[in-house]
């Protein structure tokens, strides 16, 4: 598939956080081996926690699940080989990472 072997690219204030080399494309999800950065150990509590309330029913998580979330997204940026995208929803696990973004706004 045409995105496997790409390169996106994780920010966040505190510098890069790191990078995700496509190797498995199931679209509109891409995964990867995550590599991380300078700035991984600023965000890596968060996206563990964030894993952690979605493996939970989300019935009763997800309030909490969202305010996680939004820290996430408050705090890194998703840029593909062209450029930042619009929106992600960024998942993070050891060396492993796999998202679903759009060059629009999601809706709610």
């Amino acid at each position: 598939m045409a995105f496997e072997g790409e390169v996106w690219h994780v920010r966040g204030g505190d510098g890069p956080v790191g990078e995700i080399l496509i190797d498995d494309a199931d679209f509109p999800w891409l995964s990867g081996r995550f590599t991380p950065g300078p700035g991984y150990a600023a965000v890596r509590d968060l996206f563990a926690r964030e894993l952690a309330l979605l493996e939970r029913d989300l019935d009763e998580g997800r309030g909490e699940w969202e305010a996680v979330y939004d820290e996430i997204r408050r705090g890194v940026s998703l840029s593909s080989p062209e450029g930042p995208v619009a929106e992600f929803l960024l998942h993070v696990d050891g060396y492993r990472a796999w998202f679903r973004w759009s060059d629009e706004p999601f809706e709610d």
